[in-house]
């Protein structure tokens, strides 16, 4: 049985508690889903080091009952008034 995205986006907020996340259902069928993650935490990791985070956020979950994610990952856009 495939993952709900409210699940998913559950479960990379528990692991990553700072996380923006958006979650896009690709193909219409609740089984194909794009995640945008942003989260100020990121900030000094590398983009394979975010993607890491994000994976341990979802368990054991990839490869399993959630198959394809397509995952994008970045920090907070700096505030120009700063």
């Amino acid at each position: 049985m495939p993952m709900a995205a409210s699940e998913i986006e559950t479960m990379i907020r528990a692991g990553i508690p700072d996380a923006q996340v958006e979650i896009t259902d690709l193909a219409g069928d609740g089984d194909h889903y794009a995640a945008r993650v942003v989260a100020e935490s990121f900030r000094g990791m590398s983009r394979l080091q975010q993607q890491r985070a994000v994976y341990a956020a979802l368990g054991g979950n990839m490869g399993g009952v959630l198959h394809a994610l397509q995952l994008t990952t970045a920090v907070p856009a700096a505030n120009p008034s700063e």
